[in-house]
């Protein structure tokens, strides 16, 4: 059965509503040619981000250990954008914010060695 904007995989969630639109479009495409979903979602998701912002750089945001808790920041910037007590509550605001813009979120330990990244084209 194929996707549509009421119904689709849950990995499209927090996609900004252009870029999930065209996944949904691609996914569709690919699904039809036969191939895999899992791999079908993926490459929808990375050609749909491309097809929208018009190319492959990607802002990078980091999520790490603050004074405070944990913040989100450009990895080029000392500025934090969102800071929270929780790692938990911070990725709930961080996510969205980064997907609407496109960027990739890397996702640190205390410890500051990386746990995670999220969003990234190849």
């Amino acid at each position: 059965m194929p996707w549509n904007k009421n119904d689709y995989p849950d990995s499209f969630n927090n996609l900004n509503a252009d870029v999930r639109n065209k996944a949904i479009e691609i996914a569709n495409a690919l699904l039809e040619d036969g191939m895999e979903e899992g791999r079908a979602i993926a490459i929808a998701t990375e050609k749909a981000r491309e097809y929208v912002t018009g190319d492959k750089k990607q802002e990078v945001y980091q999520v790490n250990a603050h004074t405070d808790g944990w913040q989100l920041t450009k990895e080029s910037s000392k500025r934090a954008i969102f800071v929270s007590e929780t790692k938990d509550t911070l990725l709930d605001k961080a996510k969205p914010y980064v997907n609407e813009r496109n960027g990739v979120l890397k996702v640190y330990h205390e410890d500051g060695s990386l746990q995670d990244t999220l969003y990234e084209i190849d």
